[in-house]
């Protein structure tokens, strides 16, 4: 794991609640996902959102690879 990839990703309960985002910003973690999951590239992301870079949507993806290696999940509630 990148650690410098990995700070980009900031927990801070004074912004959007203590979800966690992007370099303090509102930019969400899940947000990212959500878009790239739904098919957008990494190149339109950015462009959607020119505060983003390259490093960013990269952190997100190691951070949810992150915690999908925990041990056991219960249930997923949507």
């Amino acid at each position: 794991m990148d650690r410098k990839l990995i700070n980009r990703i900031t927990i801070n309960y004074e912004i959007c609640q203590g979800k966690p985002t992007i370099r303090n910003t509102r930019y969400t973690v899940d947000l990212i996902l959500d878009l790239l999951s739904a098919g957008m590239s990494e190149q339109e992301i950015i462009d959607d959102y020119p505060a983003l870079e390259s490093a960013d949507i990269k952190a997100c993806l190691i951070y949810a690879s992150q915690l999908s290696k925990v041990k056991s999940i219960t249930r997923i509630v949507a």
